[in-house]
C-alpha cells in the first residue's frame, strides 16, 4: 500500500534529473586479446547512421546523436524523454594502429577491435656522463 502518491512534491525534478544524467554515459568494456584491444560499448536505440568514430591523437573519440523530430500530430504527449539524446566518449589508447580498426554495430552493442603497434624491440642504452 502507498501512503504517499506517486508524483509527489520533486518527483519529476528528481527524475528528470536521473534522466539526463544517464543518457550521457555510454557503458563499455575494455580488455586485451590476441595482441588487439577490444571495445564493448552499450549505446541502444541509435542506428549506426548516429553513431561516429574518430581516431586522433592517441584518443579513440566515440559520439552518436539522434534526433526524433516526429510530427505526429494525432498524438498529445502528457511526457516526451526519447526526442533528442547524444553522448560523447573518448578513451586513450596510446598504442594503438590507427590503420587497423574495425567497427560493428549490432543489437545496440557497438564492437571496436583494434589492432596494438608493433613494439619496437631495438633498444639503446645511453651512457651517463
Amino acid at each position: 500500500m502507498d501512503l504517499i502518491p506517486r508524483k509527489f512534491y520533486l518527483d519529476d525534478i528528481f527524475d528528470d534529473l536521473l534522466v539526463n544524467e544517464r543518457s550521457n554515459i555510454a557503458r563499455c568494456d575494455i580488455y586485451e586479446k590476441d595482441n588487439k584491444y577490444h571495445i564493448e560499448m552499450d549505446i541502444p536505440g541509435y542506428k549506426k547512421e548516429d553513431i561516429k568514430i574518430k581516431f586522433e591523437n592517441n584518443y579513440l573519440n566515440i559520439s552518436a546523436q539522434k534526433n526524433s523530430e516526429e510530427d505526429n500530430k494525432d498524438k498529445k504527449y502528457i511526457r516526451r524523454e526519447r526526442n533528442y539524446s547524444k553522448f560523447e566518449r573518448s578513451i586513450y589508447l596510446g598504442d594503438a594502429d590507427e590503420n587497423n580498426i574495425e567497427a560493428e554495430y549490432k543489437d545496440g552493442i557497438l564492437n571496436i577491435i583494434i589492432s596494438k603497434k608493433e613494439e619496437n624491440s631495438s633498444k639503446k642504452y645511453i651512457e651517463v656522463k
